[in-house]
């Protein structure tokens, strides 16, 4: 191989791994929340999306939405309805909480996670690097 034949594929690996930073950076990242209001509810359209991404019971993020925000909530297909007017950024908040609450790695910080539960304890265990942690909350 010649020395400009080499600069070459150098040159390309350096644009692709460049093409690659420019990105957000981050793999894992939450779809925007989809918010519509009829009244005095709010209508969050792409529910569905958010626990697909998470990787969790639909029941549970329901449970954890409707606990923070104090209000009745329920689920009508992809949808999720919630009592009182709620901002999209509200949600953004509090499935951001939810991800490093119930999703995270406490040690490699890695969203590849899923829940174990032994005799009455809920365990989140890293999929990425093995670590076992014990989950407090009933919305895992």
């Amino acid at each position: 191989m010649s020395k400009t034949d080499y600069e070459k594929l150098l040159k390309r690996i350096q644009d692709k791994i460049s093409e690659k930073q420019t990105s957000s950076g981050e793999r894992f990242e939450l779809p925007s929340p989809n918010v519509m209001w009829e009244g005095q509810r709010t209508i969050l359209h792409n529910f569905m999306d958010f626990t697909k991404k998470l990787r969790r019971d639909p029941e549970k993020v329901l449970q954890y939405l409707a606990k923070e925000f104090a209000t009745p909530a329920e689920r009508n297909g992809d949808k999720a309805i919630f009592v009182g007017r709620r901002e999209p950024h509200d949600f953004a908040n509090l499935l951001n909480i939810y991800v490093k609450d119930y999703l995270e790695c406490q040690t490699c910080k890695s969203p590849d996670t899923r829940i174990e539960r032994e005799n009455r304890i809920t365990f989140l265990v890293c999929e990425a690097c093995g670590a076992k942690s014990s989950l407090k909350g009933k919305y895992a």
